[in-house]
């Protein structure tokens, strides 16, 4: 074979291509960005820092990952562009040397019940061929080891036009792995009828006790009196057996009611179809809180809890089946896939066949511990994941991808991770960057920052004040900038000199919640605790598991503050969410003599044009829906005659447009003053939020955003004990000191305050410790520190403290 002789001819001066070596944004004007002009460097990891709400997200999510994915969606046919989201073009002038980018953001997986960590990755579906060439007996194909393929069996006659017309019997079989029981959801629901109808009453005298079914209900109530099926005068104790059957399992039957045709269905499948078939997250509060009075769920007895047909169980590699493996903790299954590789690796064995696809399994399982995420299983519900697991588990597709020169986008990366785990998240970052590619971190985390090749500052202030560049340059430049996060970077919270003494205790005795290992702990009531740990060591279990249930629990008045979806409409908005809006209202009827009404977007002084919306949504039934501002009221969502109304020289949309604390300068003094709606914008900005408008749609909140909001409202109860999870989500280094300001508030005020942090500042202005772990998953699940700060410094037998006593500079 002759070679091809290679001679190094480059050419002394580089080539024009070589020139394109930025990312140039000039005149960005998204949301509060006030003329931003940006140069970032390609093929490095830049990261953009500032307060809370100063400009970051809009930056590099809305302007630059949004003009690449737009750019990148016109590429594609206009067929296939109806089935995608509508993009705008970016408010800015000049955006050059934009590559492909791929968004990693905390937006929480789809919850829908046959979504799991595994089908979300390509684990399961490596795992389902190798079962299909290695498992024995053997049933089928990949599809048989599919709890979302069902089986089908059809038959069936055919005429083959060939030559002379034959016709031929056939017969189709699709094996599937999908559990004829629970369909693959795991789960099956068990109804308590006491919870539908009051047995002792008729249905005319309003037996049903189900949200929305009124006796005068032409489609639900009515349907059941006038059917001619059952006596509607008879109490529902008395009805005979072929009654109770009609009356719950009876088939879709054709009726007539007032001679109006109607389908009559028994109340166990109507229920079913109308309640069960929704997801419970999106359903209004009271109809939710109906559904889990009225339905239980438990694992399905057929598959026990699996998703798979017994045919899918029974087939086994080494003695485990493909619900074993799912159900392993993944660094336990990355350790048995290993082992499989290394058995004997000749022809016959098997093994030798699947060599790539085992190393291809092998690499996915050990990013996940790499990641962080070793203590999850493959059949772990995607839905439960947090933001921050979301986010880790969206990187492990990236981490083998043979992509290079693409732009990675991260929001908060570190969110989530304790310390310890923090290091592994940079060199995450770091080998992404060194394949070639362009990494943006949105991150307030100083470890994260201190590793950035190229570091752009926002601020100086949040919302309006906000929008414009502060600084730009490396690490040791922001450092010596003169800027908030400059000036921050090295701040470290010291331990107290004197800690609160506990007024009392609330007992947890043999906590078992998922990987607790009967933990008897005692949680110090009056004083500020925080629960500490590496991820997956127990922490949430511990305390939203088993301290809302523990015995002194109920007296205390527990309340609980995540950073789930606040669930509401596209019109809801903070001053909607908080009851900020029921005094703003009253104000702007009072001074204008009108009734209040007027003054919601959602009542009588909507525009009618877009019903209060602000904007036009227009579906285009195969296309992707489009939402335009409302001309009408150019999205000030009122009619013109309310804004008509003044208080303080502002109509109510300028009101709504107004941040936090614009807001509370306005209502706290002068024409406009206004005390009830003042004390809750005070509280709105003690909890860091003061940069939000007050009109801004919930949908656009972050978690960290959300939790403060809920804590914001939560305020004004008269709850003893509030749990709050991750409140530094999203924090930016100086605002950390304000928090910490008002957790002690809330202590000296009486409240007794639990934090699940894994920030040194929280954890080191704690009067109490909870540590648990050593590990995470079944390597977790134990406390295994307790006491102050300064004894967990003192004694660094932990990970949590030997980080901490890092942190404090001991």
């Amino acid at each position: 074979m002759n070679m091809a002789t290679r001679t190094d001819t480059r050419p002394s001066t580089p080539h024009v291509a070589d020139s394109h070596e930025l990312i140039r944004v000039h005149g960005a004007r998204e949301n509060n960005l006030k003329d931003v002009s940006v140069e970032i460097p390609k093929r490095r990891l830049t990261v953009f820092t500032g307060v809370s709400g100063s400009g970051k997200s809009s930056l590099v999510f809305s302007t630059i990952a949004a003009e690449s994915q737009r750019m990148i969606n016109e590429t594609y046919s206009a067929f296939v562009q109806g089935f995608m989201p509508t993009l705008a073009r970016p408010e800015v002038d000049v955006l050059e040397g934009l590559t492909t980018a791929i968004i990693v953001d905390q937006q929480r997986m789809g919850a829908d019940p046959r979504s799991t960590v595994g089908t979300a990755t390509d684990a399961n579906a490596m795992l389902r061929i190798l079962f299909s060439r290695l498992g024995q007996p053997h049933i089928g194909s990949p599809q048989a080891f599919s709890f979302n393929v069902a089986s089908v069996r059809a038959s069936g006659a055919i005429t083959v036009e060939r030559g002379t017309a034959k016709t031929e019997r056939v017969t189709f079989t699709r094996t599937g792995g999908m559990c004829t029981r629970c369909e693959g959801r795991g789960t099956v629901s068990d109804i308590d009828l006491a919870q539908l109808y009051d047995d002792s009453k008729s249905l005319a005298e309003g037996a049903f006790t189900i949200p929305g079914w009124k006796s005068d209900s032409f489609w639900t109530v009515r349907v059941y009196a006038e059917s001619g099926l059952l006596d509607p005068d008879k109490p529902i104790r008395e009805f005979t057996e072929q009654e109770m059957r009609d009356f719950l399992y009876r088939e879709p039957t054709k009726v007539k009611v007032e001679g109006v045709n109607l389908t009559y269905e028994g109340l166990i499948p109507k229920i079913q179809k109308s309640f069960l078939s929704k997801d419970k997250e999106a359903m209004q509060p009271h109809i939710r809180a109906f559904v889990e009075r009225a339905v239980t769920f438990t694992d399905c007895p057929e598959c026990g809890g699996t998703r798979l047909s017994e045919a899918a169980r029974s087939s086994k590699i080494e003695g485990i089946s493909i619900a074993d493996a799912c159900a392993m903790q993944i660094s336990d299954l990355a350790g048995w896939v290993r082992g499989l590789d290394d058995s004997p690796g000749s022809p016959s064995s098997g093994y030798a066949m699947v060599a790539p696809l085992l190393a291809k399994l092998r690499h996915t399982l050990d990013s996940f511990v790499e990641i962080g995420l070793g203590y999850l299983s493959l059949d772990r519900p995607s839905g439960t994941l947090s933001g921050g697991e979301a986010q880790r588990t969206k990187m492990i597709g990236h981490l083998g991808s043979s992509l290079t020169d693409v732009t990675y986008v991260f929001d908060e990366p570190t969110t989530g991770l304790h310390p310890h785990d923090i290091q592994r998240m940079n060199d995450l970052l770091l080998r992404l960057r060194d394949k070639g590619n362009t990494v943006l971190v949105v991150e307030h985390e100083p470890e994260t920052i201190a590793i950035a090749d190229h570091v752009v500052d926002l601020g100086p202030g949040a919302g309006t004040a906000g929008g414009t560049v502060c600084f730009e340059g490396t690490v040791e430049g922001l450092r010596g900038s003169g800027t908030v996060t400059g000036r921050h970077f090295d701040d470290r919270a010291g331990l107290k000199e004197t800690v609160r003494k506990p007024a009392g205790a609330l007992e947890i005795r043999g906590a078992t919640a998922h990987n607790l290992r009967n933990v008897d702990v005692d949680i110090p009531l009056g004083v500020l605790t925080v629960v500490t740990g590496v991820a997956g060591s127990g922490k949430s279990s511990l305390v939203h598991g088993s301290l809302g249930r523990a015995p002194d629990a109920a007296g205390e008045g527990v309340v609980s503050i995540d950073q789930s979806a606040i669930r509401g409409s596209r019109r809801s908005n903070p001053a909607t969410y908080t009851g900020l809006l029921d005094p703003i209202r009253k104000a702007f009827a009072k001074a204008n003599g009108v009734k209040p009404a007027l003054f919601s977007a959602n009542s009588e002084g909507a525009c009618p044009g877009c019903k209060g919306a602000g904007v036009v949504y227009t579906d285009l039934a195969m296309m992707a829906g489009v939402a335009t501002t409302c001309e009408e009221c150019e999205g000030k969502r009122f009619e013109a005659s309310v804004l008509d109304h003044h208080l303080g020289g502002r109509d109510i949309s300028e009101v709504l447009a107004m941040s936090v604390s614009e807001a509370e300068e306005f209502f706290g003094d002068g024409e406009a003053r206004t005390p009830a709606a003042h004390r809750v914008l005070r509280r709105l900005a003690d909890v860091g939020l003061g940069y939000l408008r007050l009109g801004q749609p919930l949908t656009t909140l972050s978690g960290g955003e959300r939790q403060r909001l809920k804590l914001a409202t939560h305020m004004g109860e008269k709850g003893g004990v509030y749990i709050l999870d991750e409140p530094t989500t999203g924090l930016h280094l100086a605002d950390v000191e304000q928090l910490l300001g008002l957790l002690d508030r809330l202590v000296d005020s009486g409240k007794s305050v639990v934090v699940i942090e894994h920030h040194q500042a929280v954890m080191a202005h704690a009067d109490w410790i909870v540590d648990l772990g050593p590990g995470a998953g079944h390597d977790g699940g134990r406390v295994v520190f307790e006491g102050t700060p300064a004894d967990l410094v003192a004694a660094r037998s932990t990970l949590t403290g030997e980080h901490l006593a890092s942190y404090v500079g001991t």
